[in-house]
């Protein structure tokens, strides 16, 4: 099994929203990689095969964050 990509459109108003995605990304074992977009309000993460899209997805939404869609290996996904 290779390696996931996931992408969501996480609702983020300013840098510290944005700041805070990153830190809760940033502890999550497992993530290779991530990118967290102010501006298009996206945060693209690559991870081990481990990790489960719900997973992420919980993990984002902990920073109170509005999660409006998400994709799993370019599927949508239910939010």
């Amino acid at each position: 099994m290779s390696e996931h990509q996931y992408k969501f459109n996480v609702a983020m108003s300013c840098g510290g929203c944005s700041g805070a995605v990153e830190r809760v990304l940033k502890k999550l074992e497992g993530v290779k990689s991530f990118d967290v977009n102010l501006e298009s309000q996206t945060a693209n993460i690559t991870t081990e095969p481990t990790v489960s899209y719900d997973t992420v997805l919980a993990t984002i939404k902990k920073t109170g964050k509005t999660v409006n869609s998400g994709e799993a290996d370019g599927k949508i996904m239910s939010v």
